[in-house]
């Protein structure tokens, strides 16, 4: 397959789903972790195609959502009160922090500047030699490399005016986590393939021996995720647990060695605050010792504490799959796009943005 519309070809999609018909014998809950992932399967109505055995369960993998409360807060201090130039991919600007986003910031005057790559903003930092320029480093192993290498860039130019708030997770010790959880029941995983793209597969191998569930790395399009289920069903029904690769188009069993060079050369791994849920055991990368200049949160002193989550917020129980976005009071109704209770409504990898925008649940 060389084209894009290809990857969306209807009558292959509805081969896929025959076979998938024809495999499955009985229920399974299986976990798409990539909030791309979700957008694709509701976007395209794929859900409602499957047959009434499998049940998709919409995983914690939106980097967004998880960034912590107080990360936001962080980051919309440094723009208010540090007077620095806030520099951000533009998903996070309306994310809300505790008392309120990194928009809200920018309108009231914060220095608040949507990028497109983290070398953007080493640029901006050479520029202006007089202002200290931060980075807001959000997600997973995915953009990790580009965020250490706008790190090795300023080292090696010597700006003394640069830094990142780090705010990296990882992929594999958020899946552990869901499956140590009792109130999370599922038989099989869709992996995301941008991840393994960076880190390879085997971070899976041990998960799958440990807990005896297949686990399929896949990709974005349709036909990727109908893919990516039947594979999974098959393990299921054959009682079988193994690592697939269906995105072997982009990923190898290594994944990229001078990506994960770079990424290890920066950032060491750390424990971590997933928003809506709670400290993960290294689960995230944090700023080497040896690049603490660059490292916002030490350059800063920044002491802010985690604040309460709003209450009428369900994300976590959302991105660990215990409940999907319309089982919340509030969806649709105080918590939309335009006023969002929480950063599942908001990400263009939400759960709930997905359910909002393209499920028709939701009366204009």
């Amino acid at each position: 397959m060389k084209f894009m519309s290809e990857y969306r070809d209807p009558e292959l999609a509805k081969k896929y789903l025959e076979e998938i018909k024809r495999t499955v014998s009985r229920p399974w809950s299986i976990m798409e972790v990539c909030g791309g992932q979700t957008h694709s399967l509701v976007k395209n109505g794929i859900i409602e195609m499957l047959p009434k055995e499998i049940s998709m369960v919409h995983g914690p993998g939106c980097p967004v959502c998880v960034t912590p409360l107080y990360l936001i807060d962080k980051a919309v201090h440094l723009a208010l009160d540090k007077n620095v130039i806030l520099c951000s991919f533009g998903d996070m600007l309306r994310v809300p922090g505790s008392q309120k986003s990194l928009l809200e910031a920018k309108a009231e005057g914060g220095d608040v500047r949507i990028l497109y790559s983290p070398l953007e903003a080493v640029k901006i930092a050479e520029d202006n030699p007089d202002k200290e320029v931060v980075f807001f480093a959000v997600g997973f192993e995915t953009t990790a490399p580009a965020n250490a290498l706008s790190v090795i860039h300023a080292y090696k130019r010597g700006l003394k005016n640069y830094s990142i708030l780090a705010s990296h997770v990882l992929v594999p010790p958020v899946i552990e986590n869901v499956l140590e959880d009792v109130d999370s029941h599922i038989d099989g995983f869709l992996a995301a393939g941008h991840v393994c793209t960076i880190m390879g597969n085997f971070e899976y191998y041990p998960l799958v021996e440990k807990y005896k569930v297949p686990i399929v790395v896949t990709g974005f399009e349709p036909l990727d995720v109908l893919q990516g289920i039947l594979m999974v069903v098959r393990q299921l029904e054959q009682n079988k647990s193994e690592v697939e690769n269906q995105y072997s188009r982009i990923v190898k069993e290594e994944g990229n060695l001078n990506a994960q060079e770079i990424i290890f050369e920066i950032f060491e791994v750390t424990d971590r605050l997933w928003r809506g849920m709670e400290v993960i055991p290294m689960s995230g990368y944090s700023v080497k010792e040896k690049y603490k200049d660059f490292d916002a949160d030490k350059k800063f002193n920044i002491t802010i504490k985690e604040a309460e989550e709003n209450q009428d917020c369900i994300a976590g129980e959302i991105m660990k799959g215990i409940k999907k976005p319309f089982e919340c009071p509030e969806f649709g109704k105080k918590c939309k796009p335009s006023n969002p209770l929480g950063a599942p409504m908001v990400s263009s990898e939400g759960a709930c943005a997905a359910y909002y925008h393209f499920s028709g649940l939701v009366e204009r």
